[in-house]
């Protein structure tokens, strides 16, 4: 097995953070709303891993499909596609039926969250330098 490349790694870190960061907010609402409970502690902890995890699966699956005939990599892809999507609906319906349903599912988006944060940050700031070069004369182009 190949070793996981830096970038993937990085970018699993980076999820795994907006993911802790969404999960704690996501325990302070349940808290201030009064429907905080162990279940909801245990299905966020749950369903927010296994959401990483998936990314990071994702990444690794990308990876390999790099180096593949495009074919054979698009036959990866949904294969992975695919069985990351099963792992989770499993996860989330035993969220669901033994713990919080809320708490079960939300956290499923948190990663889609970060993405489209870095989207957000990455456009600010290319807005941002081509704006600094206009101001200084300098081409965009």
């Amino acid at each position: 097995m190949k070793k996981i490349d830096d970038t993937v790694k990085k970018e699993t870190v980076y999820i795994a953070k907006w993911t802790m960061i969404l999960s704690c907010i996501l325990q302070a609402v349940f808290l201030i709303i009064g429907k905080w409970s162990l279940s909801v502690l245990f299905a966020n902890l749950i369903t927010g891993s296994v959401a990483v995890f998936n990314f990071l699966l994702m990444g690794i699956t990308v990876q390999k499909a790099v180096d593949m005939e495009q074919k054979d990599a698009a036959n990866l892809i949904r294969f992975s596609q695919s069985i990351r999507l099963l792992m989770q609906l499993a996860f989330c319906a035993l969220g669901v039926v033994f713990l919080d349903p809320a708490a079960a599912i939300i956290p499923l988006f948190f990663p889609r969250v970060g993405v489209s944060v870095r989207i957000i940050f990455n456009k600010n700031q290319e807005n941002n330098s081509s704006s600094d070069d206009l101001s200084q004369g300098g081409d965009t182009d």
